[in-house]
């Protein structure tokens, strides 16, 4: 099998700083679970295959759920859950401390596995297609016509969008904004190819939309 890392009398009374409300107690299965995990020797072993055989359920869940998106053969698939549950289970052993109890522990560690499943099934989608360079996305985006029978107000807002993406937004925040919200690309798979976090991104189109926002309510 293999092995899974592991007031004093007379003190003047002084205001007590409020404490964060205690975690709620955890179910008996959850605490088990705690136990065993954080235990050693067989316990641990039994506990983590365990646990492994359950993310590998969630995991091939969600990989057969983007099945069709992903156009990945069914041996591609089997191996992303195995993946997928392996590098879940890790994760979970490293969190274990921030467990609060506010679900089952299998229903919390269940996400994990959905989590892995779905940016693996992603990145393998997206690992023999480009991403679109910033220059040919904003093209495609700034000669696109509405049909003919489109509003004058509608004319105008995308007219002032198109505006507000060539004229406020700095070129890193066109390329990703367009990468994501015109090109379909997955976060992660951005993410990984820019050599960047996802975080870095997330408040990378934040700045952008705040700035395109902006720009709409002086404009329109």
């Amino acid at each position: 099998m293999t092995a899974w890392p592991t007031t004093v009398e007379g003190a003047v009374p002084t205001r007590e700083t409020p404490s964060a409300p205690p975690a709620p107690p955890a179910d008996v299965e959850s605490a088990q679970w705690l136990r065993d995990l954080r235990s050693e020797g067989a316990a641990a072993e039994d506990a983590r295959a365990r646990l492994h055989a359950i993310l590998l359920r969630a995991a091939r869940f969600e990989v057969a759920r983007r099945k069709a998106s992903s156009g990945l053969g069914q041996g591609e698939l089997d191996d992303l859950a195995n993946e997928a549950a392996d590098d879940a289970l890790l994760a979970v052993l490293r969190k274990l401390d921030d467990f609060r109890g506010l679900s089952r522990f299998t229903t919390w560690a269940y996400k994990f596995a959905l989590y892995e499943a779905a940016v693996k099934t992603r990145r393998r989608a997206w690992r023999e297609r480009e991403v679109p360079l910033a220059d040919e996305s904003w093209g495609a985006f700034a000669s696109r016509e509405l049909e003919p029978d489109a509003d004058a107000e509608l004319r105008e807002t995308f007219g002032a969008v198109r505006t507000a993406i060539a004229e406020e937004l700095t070129p890193h925040q066109r390329r990703v904004l367009l990468a994501i919200a015109v090109d379909g690309v997955p976060i992660d798979v951005l993410a990984e190819r820019l050599s960047t976090t996802r975080g870095a991104l997330y408040k990378t189109l934040h700045d952008a939309r705040a700035k395109l926002r902006k720009h709409l309510e002086d404009e329109l």
